[in-house]
């Protein structure tokens, strides 16, 4: 990873771990000051190494829904020098609170409980949900709603993902729910026995699919009802609740870039159908941080 203009050396960024919480609020309004960034040039940008909305490479440069329109976005309010942080999805709104990164660019979805811990932008994306299990389904698991109907199943979920939530408001019983750390595990656990799924969205399913045989997506998924809706999710950008400004800056050029062929086409790169892209326009963030999930 590319050393940062933020410190001298690994050892300046442990000791940094350490400082007395004083201190490290101090270093979240600095990191959040869009004046400061600006006359820096840099910023500091979390991603979940999640394909396909943040992720590096195999050469370690970040690709991904959210890193791409960032990069956009970011260049024009004038800071053009991005280092990518790479985190635990659990570990980014943590980051953001200690002052870690200055943003996310995980397309992490917009829900009441993160609302009151870190601001988002507008929608970027918008996307449904999936399932992963092992090739040929032999327990012929459907839905999300199987596992709370069925004993004889477990789920494995992303720790800090939408679909804890999900689990939780379905009923599904905490003994059937297997937390992991992160996607790449997912295939692993599945393989291994233990759990006999993996929820997600269904662009990250579809995208550990096509990395082993032994695995597949639940065909004919049948999609989550939460209190009679259909669970759809608003990823965004998110930052520390004390960086508004630079969140305003952002959007000011985000809601602009949105009404672009370029935008679009960037979704529909990595995946997003046209009904994703639809969907981005639904429902602005206020409404979401007060009604979605």
């Amino acid at each position: 990873m590319k050393r940062s203009m933020y410190d001298a050396d690994w050892t300046t960024r442990v000791r940094w771990a350490a400082l007395p919480l004083a201190m490290t609020v101090a270093i979240q309004s600095f990191a959040a000051d869009l004046d400061t960034l600006q006359a820096r040039g840099g910023i500091r940008v979390a991603v979940a190494d999640e394909a396909p909305y943040g992720y590096l490479d195999e050469n370690g440069e970040a690709r991904g829904a959210g890193p791409d329109v960032a990069r956009h976005v970011l260049g024009e309010i004038g800071i053009d020098d991005i280092e990518w942080e790479v985190t635990a999805f659990g570990d980014l709104i943590p980051g953001l609170e200690e002052g870690r990164f200055d943003m996310a660019a995980a397309e992490m979805a917009i829900r009441p409980e993160r609302c009151r811990r870190v601001l988002f932008s507008a929608p970027n994306t918008s996307y449904g949900e999936g399932l992963l299990v092992r090739a040929s389904n032999p327990l012929e698991i459907n839905g999300y709603q199987d596992f709370t109907e069925r004993d004889d199943i477990r789920v494995a979920v992303l720790a800090g993902a939408t679909q804890v939530d999900i689990m939780s408001a379905l009923g599904v019983p905490d003994d059937r729910v297997v937390s992991i750390d992160d996607n790449a595990a997912a295939i692993d656990t599945l393989l291994a026995d233990r759990a006999d799924a993996y929820a997600g969205t269904g662009l990250t399913v579809s995208q550990l699919d096509a990395q082993h045989p032994g695995v597949e997506i639940v065909q004919g998924f049948e999609d989550p009802k939460v209190k009679g809706e259909i669970v759809r999710s608003w990823g965004a950008f998110a930052f520390p609740k004390d960086a508004t400004t630079l969140r305003d800056a952002f959007d000011e050029v985000l809601l602009d870039y949105r009404n672009t062929q370029a935008w679009e086409d960037t979704l529909e790169g990595y995946g997003f159908t046209q009904d994703d892209v639809l969907n981005a326009f639904r429902f602005d963030t206020d409404w979401l941080c007060r009604h979605q999930g």
